[in-house]
């Protein structure tokens, strides 16, 4: 392949083992990788900035083509342990929900549980100036990515959105996965599929590099809490958190 495909993922610890796998094989050498937080991800992968973004998977209804081009996700099965909302009340009782200015999906999966599961109607700010400080008692936010490392202990009333789905659906969740704006030759895709098993694989190398965290358990987190094939139910919930989109 003469030009180098273009390749958008996300900076957080969830996408480690994918960065591994890229960076310590062959499929590196083919590819023009950047990082990028997930709505730029996949911001970039709408104005065709990217071939390829591991994206929020909200995020391809703005896609007018799009194509699973891995059998590898960022997904769980219950609780994930870092997509929440964190509230200083029950759930039921907010009357104001802060959404993360920095992602699509988490928050449209918010939305969804308000809606369907919770059946709540609470005003939903975006760019709060207060955003993850409010002192109201009626306040809730959302929240994803590294940033919730060790807040859990923090507030009286934490949702994990994955697990709440679950609930919901009785489904795993699948967060982000790798899209294609355009069809991609077979030969790279098994290559980049070989990356990311090989990434995968590796997770007990990767953790002997990353930094400890006294307030949160990443070897569970990288291993156990979350679920990286994109099995055939992670299929059926994409598209059907797709359809719940679309109804809000």
């Amino acid at each position: 392949m003469s030009t180098k495909i273009r390749i958008s993922a996300v900076s957080y610890t969830n996408t480690k083992p994918f960065l591994y796998g890229i960076q310590n094989t062959e499929i590196i050498d083919q590819i023009d990788l950047s990082l990028d937080n997930p709505s730029d991800c996949a911001q970039k992968l709408i104005d065709d900035q990217v071939d390829i973004g591991l994206i929020p998977v909200a995020a391809t209804l703005n896609l007018p083509e799009w194509h699973i081009v891995s059998d590898y996700c960022i997904g769980a099965i219950g609780a994930v342990n870092s997509v929440f909302l964190f509230s200083n009340c029950d759930i039921r009782e907010a009357k104001i929900v802060q959404l993360d200015p920095q992602s699509r999906s988490s928050n449209n999966l918010a939305r969804v549980l308000l809606k369907n599961l919770w059946k709540i109607e609470p005003q939903l700010v975006t760019n709060a100036a207060d955003y993850a400080q409010s002192t109201d008692a009626n306040t809730a936010f959302v929240q994803i990515g590294d940033r919730t490392f060790g807040k859990k202990a923090q507030y009286k009333f934490v949702y994990d959105l994955s697990e709440e789905w679950q609930k919901l659906t009785g489904l795993p969740f699948t967060f982000a996965a790798w899209i294609a704006n355009k069809p991609i030759p077979q030969d790279f895709i098994t290559g980049f599929n070989a990356a990311m098993k090989y990434g995968l694989d590796h997770r007990a190398e990767l953790l002997k590099q990353l930094p400890a965290r006294p307030d949160f358990d990443l070897k569970d987190y990288l291993m156990h809490k979350l679920d990286f094939e994109l099995t055939d139910d992670k299929k059926k919930a994409l598209y059907l958190f797709l359809d719940y989109i679309k109804a809000l």
